[in-house]
């Protein structure tokens, strides 16, 4: 039987201080990544530290919408 909703989605994961700071002249752009959570174990926006390369440093990419 087929399930209305998928348990795994896929999501965006965006840099914060890019977007913050409207990326600087010197950057390339807004650093983003797509993973998958699962829906019923993390229902919240997902936030993780991953390497930025328009930073060129870890930052927090938070989930956005598509």
């Amino acid at each position: 039987m087929a399930k209305g909703k998928d348990v795994r989605v896929t999501v965006i994961l965006e840099c914060t201080s890019c977007v913050r700071n409207r990326v600087n002249k010197e950057s390339m752009g807004i650093s983003r990544y797509i993973t998958q959570k699962n829906r019923h174990n993390t229902p919240s926006r997902l936030e993780l530290r991953k390497f930025c390369p328009c930073c060129f440093k870890h930052t927090i990419h938070g989930e956005i919408k598509k």
